[in-house]
């Protein structure tokens, strides 16, 4: 299967900030495939070695549920809440406040591959976030309206949200590979391993907070930007 950590390529018109001088490689600080479902204690195994193990937290009788993909598996988010219903079944998962997953004003990288169609993104869906844009600082990936990608930065002590939206849609019924990439001076979306937008962040951008890992929403309100689809080969990397 491949991995959320390919490599990215640019194309002609869209510049991704390049290093001024040779630097490390990437090192993945946490990853989920999914292929073994679920382990010890009903959680998912973080692949990196340096991450935490994911749990579910559900609501109303939310499960998720992993699915076949490829030679392994992928996993299932419950459907989104409709706007009428009295009941919703939700479900997200969560993991800890690990330090590695605080980037501070450092290289980083994150994403996964997603499969998305237009009833389970709606307006807009959470994928993978740490931090809520009102509280401290947060890093997000989520599929906004439109059914573009998003990759979203805010800094400690500061209001300004960086936000760079994908030139294509990614709600369309397919496995998108899904990656967002800070520089010192950029944020940058990548769609598939192609660069499809990049907005300036400051280098002075801190980001680095007291929450956990969540995938598939932001919390478990019935107004959370659930995601309804499915993800594969989450990772987060340092560098």
């Amino acid at each position: 299967m491949l991995l959320a950590a390919a490599a990215l390529t640019a194309p002609a018109g869209i510049a991704v900030a390049a290093a001024q001088a040779p630097a490390p490689a990437p090192v993945t600080v946490a990853r989920y495939s999914f292929d073994s479902g679920f382990g010890a204690g009903g959680t998912v195994a973080d692949l990196s070695g340096r991450g935490m193990p994911l749990r579910v937290r559900a609501a109303d009788g939310g499960a998720v549920r992993f699915i076949p993909r490829g030679t392994g598996r992928a996993v299932a988010l419950p459907a989104r809440c409709a706007a009428t219903a009295t009941r919703c079944p939700r479900a997200i998962l969560e993991g800890g406040d690990d330090v590695d997953l605080d980037p501070g004003t450092r290289a980083f990288r994150f994403g996964t591959w997603a499969f998305a169609t237009p009833a389970q993104v709606g307006t807009g869906a959470n994928l993978m976030q740490k931090g809520v844009a009102t509280t401290e600082s947060q890093w997000k990936l989520q599929i906004g309206q439109q059914g573009r990608a998003h990759c979203v930065l805010v800094g400690r002590g500061s209001t300004r949200v960086y936000i760079v939206r994908s030139t294509v849609k990614v709600n369309d019924g397919r496995w998108h590979q899904l990656t967002c990439r800070r520089t010192p001076t950029a944020l940058a979306i990548f769609v598939d391993g192609t660069a499809r937008g990049v907005v300036s962040v400051p280098a002075a951008v801190t980001v680095a907070n007291g929450m956990p890992l969540r995938l598939g929403g932001q919390n478990l309100s019935t107004r959370s930007d659930q995601f309804g689809g499915a993800l594969d080969e989450v990772f987060v990397s340092l560098g």
